[in-house]
């Protein structure tokens, strides 16, 4: 069984990004990714890009995006060019997925949800796993298709930056996996991959509920040629009921410019940056200064954990 693993000894200009998805306020846990990447991308003189992926339009909530950039625009975050919207670039995603059909590595599958639940050999950690039914043409009558990338029968690897090594047979774990959705909307592996291509990215940075997520990219990207950027993955910031913090969560601790400053030092510490007590009132812009000038990547524990705050 062959196994691709990501070499990470080649040179690349730091180009970070950070993407968050506009459905709901800012909270602790997207806080977490933008001081991430923007620590590890703009220490070593690199560019932080924004990206705002509204490629789910029922999920956006409408004035989310402009009041999360407002407030990391207040709280000292400075990001090079301009935001790039996903919303704004399906003409985009439609050729890249027209260059895949012609390459003969999709195909058009229209199971039904229950269908696929019926049939997967094993369920899979984000769900059933694909068993493959539509890999040699339509099984059913069902008009509306999804389309999926024919995946290989190989592990693929990489070498986490802070979780270490990953490894996941594509095709046992996860399946032909989907790119276009059969209500019409591009998914999210698709747009991530082309988005990050299409910026130069070389450096990705989020959170650790994408590790599963990242060897399907790496596999996507070797099928456009490709190389894929460095991933760091951070820790996840749980609830008091061990649960990763979200924006449905009403304990999820919104980030506002009077709290910032303090959310600012939590996100440090919990970063395992160990920021001085008494910043603990300081300004956000002094606070991601000192994280500017005293950032240990090595520091980051790998583990999820409860925020104290």
């Amino acid at each position: 069984m062959e196994s691709h693993i990501q070499d990470k000894t080649s040179f690349k200009p730091v180009v970070g990004r950070f993407a968050p998805s506009p459905t709901g306020p800012l909270h602790f846990g997207t806080l977490l990714s933008a001081l991430g990447s923007y620590l590890f991308a703009k220490c070593p003189g690199g560019s932080w890009l924004l990206r705002v992926e509204d490629l789910d339009p029922p999920r956006v909530v409408p004035g989310s995006a402009a009041s999360m950039l407002k407030i990391l625009d207040q709280l000292g975050f400075e990001w090079d060019g301009e935001v790039v919207y996903q919303s704004e670039r399906f003409d985009r995603y439609q050729h890249v997925l027209t260059e895949l059909r012609e390459a003969g590595q999709v195909f058009d599958c229209n199971c039904t949800r229950r269908e696929i639940l019926a049939s997967a050999p094993h369920p899979g950690e984000e769900g059933p796993v694909y068993p493959g039914s539509c890999r040699n043409g339509l099984r059913g009558k069902r008009e509306e298709r999804a389309v999926r990338l024919l995946v290989p029968e190989e592990v693929i690897g990489y070498c986490d930056g802070i979780f270490g090594q990953q490894l996941q047979h594509l095709r046992k774990e996860v399946g032909d996996f989907v790119l276009h959705r059969s209500d019409g909307l591009y998914a999210y592996q698709l747009a991530v991959v082309v988005d990050d291509i299409d910026a130069g990215v070389t450096q990705i940075v989020r959170g650790a509920d994408l590790l599963s997520s990242t060897p399907r990219q790496i596999y996507l990207y070797r099928c456009l040629e490709i190389d894929p950027p460095d991933y760091f993955h951070l820790p996840l910031a749980l609830g008091s009921d061990g649960r990763k913090l979200s924006k449905r969560n009403v304990n999820a601790g919104i980030v506002t410019v009077a709290n910032g400053g303090k959310m600012l030092w939590w996100a440090l510490e919990f970063l395992g940056q160990s920021p001085p007590q008494e910043l603990l009132n300081s300004s956000s812009q002094e606070l991601l200064e000192w994280g500017l000038n005293n950032f240990h990547a090595e520091q980051i524990p790998p583990r999820d954990r409860p925020i104290g705050f």
